[in-house]
Formats: C-alpha cells, structure tokens, sequence
C-alpha cells in the first residue's frame, strides 16, 4: 500500500494531537505515514523527505509543529504539494505556533487549522483527494451528514433537561 497523505510532525510527544488525523484517514481508508521530523534538529531529512514526497505517491501533507513551529512552512518552500500546518499548543496556549505557520511569506501557502486541530486537517486533506475521485467524495458526504445527526442527537438530550426556567 503507497501512502498519499503523509502526517508529519516535529517531535513524537505531537502525536497524541495528530494521533486524531491518523485515525480519521484510517476511517475513511486513506494510505498514510506518519513520521517525526524536525525543521530545526533534522533539516537535512526534512529537505529530502520534502523533495521526494510527490515522486513518492503523497498528494497531501499534515505536518504539526509547536513553538517555534517552522516545519509546515519549511516542507511548503521545497515541494509542490499541499501542505496543511496544526499548531500544537506546547506553549503560549499554541498562539506562537498559530502565527509561525500562518504568516507564510507570498508563495508559500500553508493552509493552517485551529490549534491542536488534527481532525480538521484530515478533513480538509479527504477534501483535496475527493477532488477527482466520486467514492470519497460519496464518504465525505456521508461523514458531513452525519456530523449535523449528532447535534439532532444532542438537542434531544437537552431537551429531557429539566429546570424550573428552562423554557425548551
């Protein structure tokens, strides 16, 4: 099985975050690799893990940093690929993170999600693949709808709720 999305991340203590991707492009049956690479201690790896990852089947990749967080923007400056950065709240509540990958210099996009929003950025990687291929666009859909059950769900459970005030 060749991976197409590849979930990288700057140390391994990342992974309980990105850990939420992985099991989503498990779900939707989704060849992955998840491997840990850091722009500041391995650049060398990051350069050739960046320059080879299209001739090696990848279409997306997930790449997770804190702090100083220049990975995501690192691997976009030497590939082609779509890259889509999760800020890891290791410290200053992940803002330091946030901004290091969303403030790219013109040229190099990182699409950026929401602090430790490792889900997000499978979804939005599932999105980019089901451009050009109907049956993960038929799960897309699926998993969409069924996001809007469970908020159903939950206002029937807030319905049994009961306080002397409460008017629904």
């Amino acid at each position: 099985m060749t991976p197409v999305v590849s979930i990288i991340m700057g140390s391994t203590s990342d992974f309980p975050v990105m850990e939420k991707a992985a099991q989503l492009l498990n779900e939707f049956q989704i060849p992955f690799e998840i491997n840990a690479l850091s722009a500041h201690r391995t650049p060398q790896e990051v350069e050739l893990f960046a320059k080879n990852a299209q001739a090696r089947g990848i279409k997306v990749i997930i790449a997770a940093a804190g702090m100083a967080a220049h990975l995501p923007g690192v691997i976009a400056s030497m590939t082609i690929l779509p890259v889509i950065g999760v800020p890891v709240n290791a410290t200053l509540d992940g803002m330091d993170a946030l901004l290091a990958i969303v403030q790219m210099p013109p040229g190099i996009p990182v699409a950026t999600v929401g602090i430790n929003a490792a889900q997000n950025a499978a979804i939005l990687a599932i999105q980019m693949l089901s451009a050009d291929n109907a049956e993960l666009k038929t799960k897309l859909a699926a998993y969409k709808e069924s996001l809007k059950t469970k908020i159903v769900e939950a206002n029937e459970e807030l319905r049994k709720i009961s306080y002397p005030y409460k008017t629904n």
